[in-house]
């Protein structure tokens, strides 16, 4: 069997502070050049929560607190011709800031906290528009 054409467990953390919430702008695909809740593929024996602790690090900087479980979705992109680009089962976590300054790592290219003012300019993910309305960030 071609492990390629396997779902990958992925995660993200949500983490807010001073009333804005903690995004990445993506290096590369999927989603390269759209800003996003930081995350990304959980390893082999890894948990959600270790996996959004070292991911939430590596691209942000930003220490963090894992929390419980609070979206899952699936990302799935095709090619032209219908063949399977990527598949993602992706859970993202509530988290508590601890301590750091963003600054993008990683696979980010900028990390930075941002308001609903501010997001309202930028260009974002759509499953992080999902998840920011779903829990009542923005509009």
């Amino acid at each position: 069997m071609d492990t390629h054409a396997l779902p990958q467990v992925a995660v993200g953390a949500m983490v807010f502070r001073h009333g804005a919430v903690l995004l990445v702008k993506r290096a590369h695909m999927p989603g390269k050049g759209l800003w996003a809740i930081p995350g990304g593929r959980v390893d082999t024996g890894e948990t959600l929560a270790d996996a959004a602790r070292r991911e939430v690090m590596e691209e942000t900087g930003i220490v963090i607190d894992p929390g419980e479980p609070i979206y899952a979705f699936d990302y799935i992109e095709r090619e032209q011709d219908g063949s399977l680009r990527f598949h993602y089962v992706i859970v993202d976590l509530a988290a508590a800031y601890v301590s750091g300054e963003p600054t993008g790592g990683d696979d980010a290219l900028e990390a930075r906290f941002m308001t609903p003012a501010e997001i309202a300019s930028e260009r974002l993910s759509r499953s992080t528009l999902d998840l920011l309305k779903r829990v009542g960030f923005i509009p």
